[in-house]
């Protein structure tokens, strides 16, 4: 399937998806969302991608949801589009997703974001929730997902404000895994994806959810969840050979199996 507002290519075992509207800072309007979660899903169901890198450009990964499709619409319309059930569809993508974040990444830039497992930001990166100063919230998970990553004064303060966060506060704050130079910010994300598709794809699946449970269920029913999880993949060829590897001090050679 080709796309409009997307670039794709395969970088081996890593899928590269760039957000590409650049005359509005990749702002993120129906037809973005759509195919970008088309195009995840589609990577998600292919079994020679195991990481999946998501981009925008050097200016802006994306600089917020398109306003002109929302200003004139009511309560009822914009219940009755349930735009923001694409966003449901990223949260499912089992396969582990850096988000690569040069420039702004406000309103739902900033929520695409923090959707993805882990944040490599540019140095020159900029994130906000900045909805207050349009008279409404952020609505597609900037509440709920930027207190737990940074707390909830942190938080109140970016929400209530509407104030920008750099890539340095971010990485302090823990919204960010790693913050790269301006000119190797894309490299480094691309860079750890490599890494990390060296890794079990069975295990990196499981991990990933293990530690979404983290966020969603109380601790006593969390580690009940990984010790179900560690004790199923006993039973994949990934860990015989893993475990295999290890014992022989030789590079593991995983299948997903």
């Amino acid at each position: 399937m080709s796309f409009t507002c997307l670039k794709v290519e395969d970088r081996g075992a890593v899928g590269l998806v760039q957000l590409h509207r650049p005359e509005a800072l990749n702002a993120l309007n129906v037809t973005v969302m759509e195919e970008l979660v088309t195009c995840l899903e589609q990577m998600d169901a292919r079994e020679e991608i195991r990481v999946i890198v998501l981009a925008g450009d050097d200016r802006a990964f994306a600089a917020g949801a398109d306003i002109k499709e929302m200003a004139d619409a009511g309560h009822i319309e914009m219940l009755l589009r349930n735009n923001i059930a694409r966003w449901d569809r990223v949260r499912r993508i089992g396969k582990p997703i850096i988000a690569a974040v040069s420039g702004f990444a406000l309103g739902g830039g900033c929520e695409l974001a923090m959707s993805c497992d882990l944040i490599v930001a540019s140095e020159t990166a900029q994130f906000g929730q900045p909805e207050i100063n349009l008279g409404v919230i952020p609505g597609a998970g900037g509440t709920q997902r930027m207190t737990r990553a940074v707390g909830k004064s942190v938080a109140m303060d970016m929400i209530l404000t509407g104030r920008m966060m750099s890539a340095h506060e971010a990485l302090e704050r823990g919204l960010v895994a790693r913050v790269a130079s301006k000119g190797t910010w894309l490299d480094e994300a691309l860079h750890l994806a490599s890494e990390i598709a060296t890794k079990s794809p069975l295990a990196l699946r499981v991990a990933k959810e293990a530690v979404l449970k983290a966020f969603e269920t109380p601790l006593a029913e969390g580690l009940e969840y990984e010790r179900r999880s560690f004790y199923m993949l006993f039973g994949s060829q990934d860990q015989v050979e893993g475990m295999k590897a290890f014992v022989e001090k030789r590079a593991a050679k995983f299948t997903g199996r």
